[in-house]
């Protein structure tokens, strides 16, 4: 195993308050990611805010932090935003993913949050790594895609990398002063999502109103989904690959109901390390935020409040886990697949066009439907990526 970016950065000792770029800024994370600098302002200058839709909650972060820069994705929706903003507050304005890019490579942003929802956040975010910033990636789907890329952007570089992903960011931690070389494996868990004990027959009728219902987190409505059928966690366990440049036999799932522990790493000595914390993202946030230091939070965990139990995750029941799991034993090109079928899948699935237990079979018919491809460019990658889009958005249509 060998970790994807170096971890030393002279960003991460630059002076004064660092420059802060958040891509995704209204979704759920960056949210978060807002709600942890509010608390400490005086570690952080919000360089530019991008939202794609929500122009109201984006002109509220906006009027709140006054970024010199502000990106949508439709130029159209300019007059609007400006509509919406302070009288007095004029940023300069962005838009599409041409404007993501430009800026998650600002010269004045030491920092870059690659929050963006799916395979949209992988462009501005592998822009950020080329230009050498500190890199903290949410968008797991971005190393899905292209892992093999951010790992040759990161070394060529020198872009820090860091987890944003609760279990990622809790491997992470627990390998703090430990060499990869020493690791037998990284254990992933998982809250089993809303149906974790849900009758089999039952599936076939679950809402998307059931599947936004998580358990344990507070999240936005793709990942919510992607939870429910345990895709989320066949993703990260793709993630993890790529990040800490593991083998497949070398990263294990464990259902774990009360999410308080995020993660562990099991050691060659038969140790096993462990990162446990709140089931909020302010903490592995926070931690991406002031790292290598620490930044103070009010969070707090009462172990005595419940037991922890671990259990095998049931593939029969969660096929979605079952196929990212195929897919990384296979060529890199099943991942881009599997990740494209399965975003256009649940976005008939929400809109009420594909029932719950379709997702999987979208998916499966998708891979199998498309050959194995190059992907060596990002070109290469977003191509491939349309192209299953197509093939997924056909299958749903004829409900295979």
């Amino acid at each position: 195993m060998e970790y994807i970016s170096p971890l030393e950065s002279p960003l991460l000792r630059r002076p004064g308050p660092r420059g802060l770029v958040i891509l995704g800024s209204t979704g759920s994370v960056g949210q978060s990611t807002l709600a942890v600098v509010r608390r400490h302002r005086e570690h952080f200058r919000i360089l530019a805010l991008a939202g794609a839709h929500n122009l109201p909650v984006l002109a509220a972060q906006a009027a709140e932090f006054r970024p010199p820069f502000l990106g949508i994705l439709k130029a159209s929706d300019g007059p609007t935003l400006r509509d919406l903003l302070p009288p007095d507050y004029a940023p300069f304005l962005v838009f599409g993913p041409e404007g993501y890019i430009q800026l998650a490579t600002l010269s004045e942003a030491s920092h870059v949050v690659a929050a963006q929802v799916g395979a949209a956040g992988l462009t501005p975010a592998l822009a950020a790594a080329r230009c050498g910033k500190v890199l903290l990636l949410a968008t797991k789907e971005a190393l899905v895609l292209a892992g093999h890329l951010f790992r040759q952007a990161c070394q060529a570089s020198g872009a820090v990398l860091l987890p944003v992903d609760s279990e990622h960011n809790a491997i992470f931690q627990s390998l703090q002063g430990h060499s990869l070389r020493n690791v037998r494996r990284l254990i992933l868990t998982a809250s089993g999502g809303p149906f974790r004990e849900t009758p089999q027959e039952a599936l076939a009728s679950v809402s998307p109103e059931d599947a936004l219902r998580h358990p344990n987190w507070s999240m936005g409505r793709k990942i919510s989904v992607d939870s429910a059928t345990l895709m989320n966690k066949g993703l990260e366990f793709l993630e993890a690959l790529a990040l800490f440049g593991a083998e497949p036999q070398e990263v294990r799932i464990l259902i774990h109901p009360q999410s308080i522990v995020h993660s562990l790493v099991e050691m060659a000595d038969g140790s096993l390390l462990a990162q446990l914390g709140p089931t909020s993202m302010e903490v592995p946030i926070a931690h991406c935020l002031g790292y290598p230091q620490r930044l103070g939070q009010d969070y707090s965990l009462d172990l005595t409040r419940t037991p922890l139990t671990f259990a095998e995750p049931d593939l029969h029941r969660f096929p979605c886990l079952a196929l990212a799991m195929e897919a990384a034993r296979g060529p890199q090109s099943a991942r881009i697949v599997l990740n494209a079928a399965n975003e256009v899948a649940v976005e008939a699935f929400l809109a009420h066009r594909l029932p719950f237990l379709d997702i999987s079979r979208i998916v499966a018919a998708a891979m199998e439907a498309t050959p194995e491809a190059p992907t060596d460019t990002l070109e290469a990658i977003l191509y491939l990526d349309e192209v299953a889009r197509d093939t997924a958005q056909r299958l749903v249509e004829e409900r295979i």
